[in-house]
């Protein structure tokens, strides 16, 4: 009788560990969905602001026909992708490589990045990318936890009796992904600041040496003549003495 009761406890014990694993996969799976959701909600986002940044950037480089259409082709490709993670991943790898060239012709129009729509466009971008970011990181942490169950045991026998499978991450490789984490800077130092000025501080004014005053320039009238210098006075002779003259000598 105790043995019985033993083994039925033991079959309980499994029952609910049966039942909680279960549980557990499913919790995850619709975690692992919903994660998915709010990406896909964040990349919809940004399709619909690339049609307003590619108009503003055309105002200032409408001669950039090849980017903005590769843009266009990328975007509609990325757009439609209706398929796995992995699937989606491959086809957001070239559009977001497009919006990298498209910020790339931007940068060579300082008026362009003076634009307040244009900075506007810049800054809801940046927002939605660190949202896209940040929900990607999320997807694929719940889908690391939920694949490491898969293949753990005794969790991976419960995974294969009901069907729970591997899922995909997420992820787009890094030398694709676009740079729009920074607003682009306005820079007007070429109209104010000569191109040598030194770092840390305005450059001083060149100093032009004057010429000494004692060396005439070509435009200077020319000095007048010293004046003559007079000529000493003459000593007068001395008087001569009385008694010379005579011929004799004095009395």
């Amino acid at each position: 009788m105790i043995v019985l009761w033993i083994v039925l406890g033991i079959v309980v014990i499994v029952g609910l560990s049966l039942v909680l694993s279960y549980n557990r996969f499913v919790s995850q799976r619709n975690l692992i969905r919903n994660a998915w959701a709010n990406i896909d909600t964040e990349l919809k986002r940004r399709y619909d602001l690339i049609p307003n940044l590619v108009e503003t950037v055309k105002g200032y480089a409408a001669h950039e026909r090849e980017v903005f259409e590769e843009v266009a082709r990328t975007r509609s490709m990325a757009a439609g992708a209706t398929g796995t993670p992995a699937q989606q991943a491959a086809a957001e790898g070239p559009f977001v490589a497009a919006l990298g060239k498209l910020f790339a012709v931007a940068e060579n129009y300082p008026q362009l990045k003076a634009n307040q729509n244009f900075l506007e466009l810049q800054g809801e971008l940046s927002n939605t990318e660190d949202r896209i970011q940040a929900a990607r990181r999320f997807y694929n942490a719940n889908v690391q936890d939920y694949n490491r169950r898969v293949q753990s045991f005794p969790s991976a026998f419960i995974a294969r009796s009901f069907g729970f499978k591997e899922e995909e991450f997420f992820e787009i490789p890094e030398a694709q992904r676009a740079v729009v984490a920074e607003a682009p800077k306005v820079d007007f130092s070429f109209e104010t600041a000569p191109a040598s000025s030194p770092a840390g501080g305005a450059a001083p004014a060149p100093v032009v040496p004057s010429p000494p005053a004692s060396e005439p320039t070509a435009t200077d009238p020319a000095p007048p003549a010293p004046p003559m210098p007079e000529p000493p006075p003459m000593p007068e002779p001395p008087a001569p003495d009385p008694g010379e003259g005579t011929g004799g000598p004095p009395s």
